[in-house]
Order: structure tokens, then sequence, then C-alpha cells
């Protein structure tokens, strides 16, 4: 029997997140570096299914099968292909930058009493919950059974929750009592949208069920390849409704994206990027995986529909970016428009759109990683997330602002670096079949220079502001945080292909299910 790689790729984060919880009370460094090691050995796990992973090779890999509730046909069924290794590496990866960047983040606040001598581990129950929503969105991207993924696509929201409303941002110009309250609403807004969305998915996970007689796509997919299996136009129409909003919530897309603003802008930084960076990229994950996997003429039905909304989320955040005075919910509103261009990818219905999507969710992770943690520093040096309270700070933390830069330049897609490579081919993927919607999209890269530059020009330049005039440059800590974020971030813009070779066998899968194949030029290249 072969060693259960995926299960143990999963299963150490929530190991981790038991022990971590379990560290005594007045020992908080022992259980920050616990989660920093248990972390770094589920990133080695992940190296090892990548490089296991031949790309080559069959749809889904590394598979493992055993029952699990028989009487209704649920399995414990994993196995992953490139897209779900890119995005367990992407995890993976982000998850000891997050503890890192957060390793103040749960100390008791100044002037507070310390509480070290009761039961309560604010710590320990900080870095627990980080691994636990780690363990879940990794299984999430393993599973191959529709129940099981279902399981912990919602099980992901209870940690969530509670890092968003217990362990929010303390920078609030409120005061105390109005960020305890904002927090509140954030996490409550966030935890009811996403259970509105999964228990219309449920729904329809339960419809699947009915008349495929299975959760598992392996066998789904072998019932269609065989007539055995044919869904009826509007039962499969319906089912992709059920899926796609549950995924449209996650993503989030336009009209189902408020809940983010609150919950990016009252969360620390760190869970910040856990949210947009790692949770929200099941999202768009699923779409590909289900949505077009397992209704793929349903999905050809919606894509007008679903071009039209991605649209409106990449021209609607990154207008609503543009006239934030909150650096946070900026980073918020210009992840909306990001996830816009991945949902345009995905439903472009071509391989540059889909390839593009996929290496946009994992550029978009890197470089909103890069930008928000390098604030999050910023905004704990000042005590504000306003924008107009900051002002020559290049002056005075010269390496804070260029790292700042960097990550903003990655966000507005500057060639040379990550973003710009999904960018152009989810743009290029788009024009081929749909030349409208890819000139109208081109809009929000136009948005993304103007809030991107603007941000830095109103907290980096000018003259220096008395408040700032002190702020201290990045620490050796911090400098672990942002330096490997921004070398990947050039890395994969001048060398996309390690993850282009990975990815591109599933999209070619893909695109096989919804039997689609690129537009042919209308003029051929000269010989």
């Amino acid at each position: 029997m072969s060693f259960p790689l995926l299960t143990a790729t999963a299963a150490l984060p929530a190991i981790g997140a038991i022990a971590t919880a379990a560290v005594p009370a007045a020992r908080r460094t022992a259980a920050k570096w616990l989660a920093l090691l248990v972390s770094l050995a589920t990133l080695v796990l992940a190296i090892v299914v990548a490089v296991r992973f031949e790309p080559g090779g069959d749809r889904y890999q590394l598979t493992e099968s055993h029952s699990w509730i028989s009487d209704f046909g649920v399995r414990y069924e994993l196995g992953v292909d490139g897209i779900a290794v890119a995005l367990i590496g992407l995890t993976a990866l982000l998850i000891p930058f997050i503890i890192l960047a957060g390793w103040h983040d749960a100390d008791p606040s100044p002037g507070s009493p310390d509480r070290v001598d009761s039961r309560w581990r604010p710590t320990q129950g900080f870095f627990a919950l980080i691994l636990a929503v780690e363990a879940m969105v990794i299984l999430s991207f393993e599973a191959t059974d529709v129940f099981l993924f279902y399981v912990f696509f919602e099980a992901m929201l209870i940690p969530m929750y509670f890092l968003i409303g217990g362990f929010g941002d303390r920078a609030h110009e409120g005061g105390d009592k109005a960020a305890a309250t904002q927090r509140s609403y954030a996490a409550v807004k966030f935890l009811l949208y996403n259970l509105a969305g999964g228990l219309v998915m449920l729904a329809a996970v339960i419809g699947l069920y009915v008349v495929a007689g299975s959760f598992s796509l392996q066998e789904i997919a072998a019932a269609r390849a065989s007539g055995s299996l044919e869904m009826a136009t509007t039962t499969e129409r319906l089912l992709f409704l059920g899926f796609f909003f549950a995924f449209a919530v996650k993503a989030p897309l336009w009209p189902l994206h408020t809940w983010l603003p609150n919950a990016m802008g009252e969360s620390t930084a760190p869970v910040a990027v856990l949210i947009t960076a790692v949770v929200d990229k099941v999202g768009t994950f699923a779409m590909l995986r289900f949505c077009l996997g397992l209704f793929p003429e349903a999905s050809q039905w919606a894509t007008p529909v679903v071009l039209v909304l991605a649209l409106i989320s990449i021209v609607y955040g990154a207008l609503l970016a543009v006239g934030q005075r909150d650096i946070k919910r900026l980073v918020a509103y210009a992840s909306i428009s990001h996830f816009g261009f991945i949902v345009l990818g995905i439903f472009a219905m071509t391989s540059q759109g889909q390839s593009g999507a996929t290496l946009y969710m994992v550029n978009h992770g890197i470089s909103t990683a890069a930008l928000m943690l390098v604030a999050g520093f910023l905004i704990s040096r000042r005590g504000s997330r306003l924008i107009a309270d900051y002002g020559g700070v290049q002056k005075v933390a010269p390496v804070l602002a260029g790292t700042f830069l960097i990550g903003g330049l990655a966000t507005l897609s500057l060639p040379g670096l990550a973003p710009f490579v999904s960018e152009f081919l989810v743009l290029v993927g788009t024009f081929a079949r749909y030349p409208v919607v890819g000139i109208i999209a081109t809009l929000g890269i136009v948005l993304a220079a103007l809030y991107v530059l603007v941000l830095y020009q109103r907290t980096m330049t000018g003259p220096v502001k008395p408040e700032v005039a002190t702020m201290p440059d990045l620490k050796v800590r911090e400098l672990v945080v942002v330096a490997p974020l921004i070398a990947l971030l050039i890395f994969l813009g001048v060398f996309p292909k390690p993850l282009t070779d990975i990815v591109n066998p599933a999209i070619q899968h893909t695109m096989s299910d919804v039997q689609k194949t690129d537009p042919q030029p209308e003029v051929e290249a000269a010989k």
C-alpha cells in the first residue's frame, strides 16, 4: 500500500492545529514556533506532491479512495490534477508567511491585562485556527468526491469566522468599542453570505446524487462517457446554478461580493491575505473542476451572463478601489476586480483564458500577499488604515516604501512581474472568442494603474507628516516575509514555464469536458 501523501498533506496542519491549541497558556512563543514549523513541514509535503505529479500522466494522480458513508455512496476520495497541485502549493507557501507576519497579532494589547494565567489562549487559538483553515483548504483542492468537497468547503467558514470576529484589526478610527462592533458585523456578514451559498449548493449536491447515483467525479465522468448518464437540459442547468451560486459567493463575484471589503477591512493583514489569497481561491478552482466538469452544457448556456458579471466585477471593483480612503478596503476592491479577470478567463472557454485564469489564481495570491502584508506592517506602525494619515514614508522607511511599490506594481500587472503573464493570457484568450468583452476588460488595467499609483503617491511621497517622521523601516522578520514573495513575483514574471507545464494538461482536460477547441486565427501566419 502506497503512502497516503494527499491525506498527510492535509492531516499535518490539522494535527498541528490541535497541538498548537493545546500549548499551555503561558507559552505563547512556543505555540508560535510550533505553528510555523508545522506550516513549513506542510510546505515540504506540498513540494513532494508537486515533484511526484506527472503533468503528462492520468488526469487525477496520487489518488486515494476509501468507503466513508456507504449507505449514501459517499467516499473519502482524493486526487489532484495540475490545477490542484498549483493551488495546494500556493496555500502551503503562503501559510508560513501569514504566520510570520501575524507573529504579534494575537499578543495582548498594550495596556490590557495579560491573561496568561487563565485558560484563555488567544495566541494559541489564533495560530491553531490558521492551521485549521489550511487543512480544510488543502482537502478542498484534493477532494474528488463532491460530498467530501462540500463538507470542507463549508467547514472552513467556522475558523474563518473566529479569525475575523475574534482577532480583528486594532487600527480603527472609532476606538476599541467601534472596532469590536465592526469586526462582529464583518464576521457575521461573511458567515451568512457563505452559508447561504452553501445551503443552495447542498440542495444541488443532493440533486446531483439523485440524478447521477454517485458523488464521485471519476464515476460520473465514466458514466457520461459511456452514455449511461444523460441529464435533462433543465435539470443540468438548475444543478449548475446551485453550484455556481455558492462558488460565486466564495470567489467573490459581483453582486455577491459585498462581504469581502468588510471582512478584509476588519481583519488583521495576515488574515485578510488568508481570505483573499487562499480561501477565496476555492471558489474559482471549483468553477473549473465542478461547474465545467460536471455541467458542460449548462456552463456554455450560462457563459454570456457570467461574462457580463465578470466584466462588471472588473470595472466596478477597480472604480471603487480608486475612491477608497482605507488602504485595506482598497486592496479588497482591487481583489474583486482581479477575481473578475479570473472568472472571465474560466468562461472564455479557451485554453489561453483558462490557463491564464489558473496562473492568475496563483499570481494574485502572491502579489496580494506581498502588498497586503507590507500594508499591514505600515498600518501597525502608524495605527491607522486611512490613506490621508500618511505621507513621505519613503523618506523615513525606504525599504518599506520600495517593497510596497513592488507589491503595487505587481497588482497593476506590470510587465516583468508574475500577474502580467496571467492577465495577458486571460485577455488574449477572451479576445479570441469574445473580442468586445476582451476590449472592455482592458479598462480594468487602466483603472488598476490609477488606484495603485495614487495610493503610492499619497502614502509614500510628498512632505513627511509628523506622525510618520519616526517610523522605523522593515525589521528582519518582516523582510523574511516580504523578500521571498517579491523574488517569486519576479521569477514567475520572467519564467512562468514551471507553472504552465503543470496546469496546461489539466486545462486541456477541462476543454475536453466542455467540448470546446480554441478558435482558429482568421489570417494564417506567413510561412
